[in-house]
């Protein structure tokens, strides 16, 4: 089953997402900001990552960066996604994919079911 951890401050879109996520199959792992993220995801170790653009303790741009270091994440399937339009700096930052918020749920796993398929 492929992990998909949701970097997100807004508990009723991670909590959404999750449970349409998990409904499609996945396992998913929430974190609120980007330092827990970076901690939980060397414990977890998920296979794609979806970042909203403004986290509370740093901008999800940074967040990419400093997973983008560590060579476990090197090439996970990162999405980072904002209300704004932040595409440019999201795929500068490492971003493999940007979506604007609202989400459109089959874009979204359309994307998860192809990169993570086998």
């Amino acid at each position: 089953m492929p992990k998909v951890m949701i970097v997100d401050d807004d508990r009723t879109n991670s909590g959404l997402l999750r449970t349409l996520l998990e409904l499609d199959g996945f396992e998913v792992i929430l974190a609120p900001d980007g330092s827990s993220a970076l901690a939980k995801a060397q414990a977890a170790m998920p296979d794609a990552f979806l970042v909203d653009f403004h986290l509370s303790d740093i901008e999800g741009t940074e967040f990419v960066r400093q997973l983008r270091a560590l060579e476990a994440f090197s090439r996970s399937l990162v999405i980072v996604a904002s209300g704004m339009e932040r595409k440019e700096e999201a795929l500068a930052a490492g971003a493999d994919f940007f979506l604007y918020k609202p989400y459109d749920l089959d874009v979204l796993l359309g994307l998860l079911r192809s990169r993570l398929a086998g």
